[in-house]
């Protein structure tokens, strides 16, 4: 089936970024979301470790004291500031991040997610998600539709250690755009050369098709 790469999954969902956002950026995947914004658009990204206002993956020399929660060398913008991790937990805890983006395992129709712990490789580590997950204002969702065996990581009930439930505002993956809503999931935007169908025999719950149901706009 086709789908989008790594790289047009961060494309879409550096979409959802609002113009002045506080948004923290999780690890793996969601990193590269930072490359991706639209040109002329301010986003204010946070990192766990402290710092507010870099501007996305650096190419510079590697500098430890300009490195987001991940590793990675960061461009600071005009203005960016460093403190500590108490301070930047108590921003993420405080409700001050506007959007974050995470990866994820698993994610319930009811928008439970379950991103730090695989139970078959035995091991798994937090990080910041449990608070990201509850303390941003939205939480989007950046992962592959299935697993490398071809399982859903949409389903009914996630069957790994909740992150936290109930947290998910909406998932971007290689095959769509999903809303989670009261009611259930609702299907917005396909990939392009995917059909709904298709992205239904891939997810486990049932599916409700937006009104509006449109190709992805790359």
């Amino acid at each position: 089936m086709p789908g989008l790469t790594r790289e047009l999954v961060a494309l879409r969902t550096a979409r959802e970024l609002p113009e002045g956002a506080v948004v923290n950026l999780g690890i793996g995947l969601p990193t590269e979301v930072a490359g991706f914004l639209p040109e002329g658009r301010l986003v204010l990204f946070q990192a766990e470790n402290g710092i507010l206002g870099y501007g996305g993956i650096s190419d510079a020399d590697y500098d430890p004291d300009r490195i987001n929660a991940g590793g990675q060398p960061v461009d600071l913008l005009p203005g960016a500031s460093f403190f500590d991790s108490a301070s930047s937990f108590a921003m993420i805890r405080g409700g001050h991040v506007d959007v974050a983006v995470l990866g994820g395992l698993q994610v319930s129709e009811r928008g439970d997610l379950a991103n730090w712990f695989v139970p078959e490789r035995g091991g798994g580590s937090v990080g910041g998600a449990m608070d990201l997950a509850v303390g941003a204002r939205r939480l989007i969702v950046a992962m592959a539709h299935t697993t490398r065996d071809g399982a859903p990581r949409i389903v009914s009930e996630c069957s790994y250690p909740l992150t936290a439930p109930r947290c998910v505002d909406l998932i971007v993956t290689d095959l769509a755009v999903i809303e989670v809503m009261p009611e259930g999931l609702l299907l917005r935007e396909l990939a392009p050369g995917v059909s709904a169908e298709e992205v239904q025999a891939a997810t486990e719950p049932r599916l409700a098709l937006a009104g509006d149901l449109r190709e992805m706009a790359l």
